[in-house]
């Protein structure tokens, strides 16, 4: 980092905030950026929204300090968190990939602009009024979950034909991601003569090994894994994890199938950073976010891990391997 930008580290307890007249004296303006990951999960994320910033002529430490604030899946650190950007009144938040980091920053402020990209509807979320004219101070990227789920599933079934009885773990903490997951998935399960064998909930790491403890007793035939970025922080644990009980699981994040998942589907979430860091510069050039309307994504990913299927006995099919836009041998 230059020597103007700094990075904010949320511990386990209290964040050592700057103080507000810091702030006001400052001329360089000031982004909180919000991310459910770790610093370490969230890196390629990071790169991507500083080389969207770079690319408008925003650079850090030159003419934006930004904020980063990770809260590694501890969302409960949110409204402290808001009401601290909110006192400082930072020039953008801006919460990519997070419906909850989303919605509490909208329920902090009706005046600062925020800038986030959500899998649900934003209009019945109450993030925008319109999605054309969201006429309000937020604005972003929305990518429909409920297609989205629906096809990840039908892919988990092209794959995995036989698998029948589907396992579904959601993370409670992320209620917008749950209600969403719990709602989608049991109507199209239907539609493929599928059975939804048993819901899972996992907020913590020790949770997540006692979920597959679960799974092992239970035997599902497939596991459908919610989009959580607690999830894919834990990236590894859920590919140590899926091997050893040897269940075919479909995650939303590529980051699962690069860790030894077997597949994902989701959208482009370096892509959305981009995104996100685009409306960014408008908004601190000037624009109106009430104008700026919401935006879709460009692109959609589907990656399979070859090496994992083998290990699963699975073959996969030549139509879904050209349909594939990463394949990991």
């Amino acid at each position: 980092m230059k020597r103007r930008a700094f990075i904010t580290l949320l511990g386990g307890a209290a964040a050592a905030w700057p103080s507000a007249a810091g702030a006001q004296q400052s001329a360089v303006p000031v982004v909180g950026f919000i991310t459910g990951f770790s610093a370490d999960a969230a890196a390629r994320y990071v790169a991507a929204f500083r080389k969207g910033l770079n690319q408008t002529g925003h650079v850090e430490g030159q003419n934006v300090t930004v904020e980063y604030h990770w809260l590694e899946g501890h969302y409960n650190r949110l409204p402290a968190l808001m009401a601290d950007l909110v006192h400082r009144q930072v020039a953008v938040i801006a919460t990519p990939a997070s419906t909850v980091s989303s919605l509490a920053a909208k329920a902090a402020t009706a005046t600062i602009p925020i800038v986030f990209s959500v899998p649900a509807d934003p209009i019945p979320l109450g993030l925008v009024a319109n999605l054309a004219r969201p006429g309000g101070n937020a604005t972003g990227i929305n990518f429909f979950n409920s297609e989205l789920a629906a096809k990840r599933l039908r892919l988990l079934h092209d794959l995995v034909p036989k698998a029948v009885r589907i396992a579904v773990l959601v993370n409670p903490a992320n209620i917008p991601s749950t209600e969403s997951t719990l709602r989608d998935i049991p109507e199209a399960a239907r539609a493929m003569g599928l059975q939804i064998h048993m819901i899972l909930n996992a907020a913590t790491i020790g949770e997540i090994d006692a979920v597959f403890a679960s799974v092992a007793r239970e035997r599902p035939d497939a596991l459908f894994v919610a989009p959580d970025i607690f999830f894919v922080s834990r990236a590894v644990q859920f590919a140590t994890l899926t091997a050893r009980a040897r269940i075919p699981a479909t995650f939303a994040n590529p980051d699962h199938v690069a860790a030894g998942g077997l597949m994902s589907y989701g959208v482009d979430e370096v892509g959305i950073y981009r995104q996100a860091a685009s409306y960014v510069d408008r908004i601190l050039r000037g624009s109106n976010p009430a104008e700026l309307p919401v935006q879709a994504p460009t692109k959609y990913e589907l990656v399979i891990n070859l090496k994992t299927a083998k290990a699963l006995g699975l073959e996969v099919p030549p139509s879904l391997l050209a349909r594939a836009d990463e394949v990991i041998e």
